[in-house]
């Protein structure tokens, strides 16, 4: 029996948070098999871009114009290199729940920067979202039972947030009506070139770990990055961008369960409380598209998950 387009829209979003959920364990995985940060990026970046690429021939997609080009390279290159590097970075330091807990604030960042940009306006409702989000991100820090509080663990999953944050804002502007397929491409070039360059001038690229890591890595690249991407952008398209990112709120719940599962990670009370808090207010958000078409290009924040990937996208969905 085959599912209707609004049904398997969902299952395909579902699909994507749950692999977009995993990453981090698998990150974590290959860690332990002697895979350090830049060498992981560099890997996960080439060969995510090599798999865009088959999927952009195959689908017979057009490259944009030359400054489009040079603008989605350099997205990856400066935006999406750093939002990863910070990200893999904190969950060295971090338990996989707390570094996806508190890099999915992201939103609100989105929301906050849409706000001084004068591309959104402050509502009630919305300003209630941003209170909520904010005690719930104290909340999790607060509860400090998720391993060891490490301050600079902290900082690199904070300072992912406001990178991802920006990112989003500057590509809705700069390539918003590119092929989500081609930015993909586009993005992860511009991330490999930056990682690998940035691995061989300091010489931490180091290809010396234990054979199995290969498979966490391809793991990585191939679920949580081609897969977890082309989910989201298939089943956007058929619940629009408003249900999507309230589906992907899964995300962190998926890397919770699992770090749960097979590390032992426990999130406090004072914590689960927090991380209901911020969320929610994710959600909050998004309800905008249920109060109107839910269509592509409404608003920031409506648009918001077509840049997905948390930790997270490479695609902006054509407005």
């Amino acid at each position: 029996m085959s599912l209707n387009p609004h049904s398997r829209g969902v299952a395909l979003c579902v699909l994507s948070a749950v692999a977009f959920g995993a990453m981090a364990i698998f990150a974590k995985e290959a860690y332990a098999g002697g895979v350090t940060v830049v060498t992981l990026l560099s890997l996960r970046f080439i060969l995510a871009a090599l798999m865009f690429w088959g999927v952009v021939l195959a689908r017979g997609a057009r490259l944009p114009e030359r400054r489009v080009v040079v603008q989605g390279l350099l997205l990856g290159a400066f935006g999406y290199a750093a939002q990863g590097g910070c990200y893999f970075g904190a969950l060295t330091r971090l338990d996989a729940s707390l570094t996806s807990l508190l890099t999915y604030i992201y939103p609100i960042l989105v929301f906050l920067g849409a706000l001084a940009l004068g591309r959104e306006q402050s509502t009630p409702r919305r300003l209630g979202a941003l209170g909520l989000a904010t005690a719930g991100t104290l909340l999790v820090l607060a509860g400090g039972t998720v391993g060891a509080i490490d301050p600079l663990g902290v900082g690199l999953a904070l300072t992912c947030a406001v990178v991802y944050g920006a990112y989003i804002l500057i590509s809705d502007r700069m390539v918003g009506g590119v092929d989500p397929f081609v930015l993909a491409a586009l993005v992860c070039s511009g991330a490999a070139v930056s990682m690998t360059t940035v691995g061989a001038g300091t010489g931490s690229l180091h290809f010396g770990f234990a054979a199995a890591s290969w498979g966490w890595i391809a793991l990585l690249t191939f679920g949580s990055t081609v897969v977890g991407i082309s989910a989201f952008l298939v089943g956007m398209r058929d619940v629009g961008p408003a249900t999507a990112s309230i589906v992907s709120t899964a995300e962190p719940a998926v890397t919770v369960g699992l770090a749960t599962t097979i590390y032992g990670e426990a999130l406090g009370p004072t914590q689960v409380f927090g991380a209901v808090l911020v969320l929610g207010a994710v959600v909050i958000l998004q309800l905008r598209g249920s109060q109107a078409p839910d269509t592509v290009g409404s608003d920031v924040t409506a648009d918001l998950p077509a840049v997905v990937a948390p930790a997270r996208a490479l695609a902006h969905e054509p407005a």
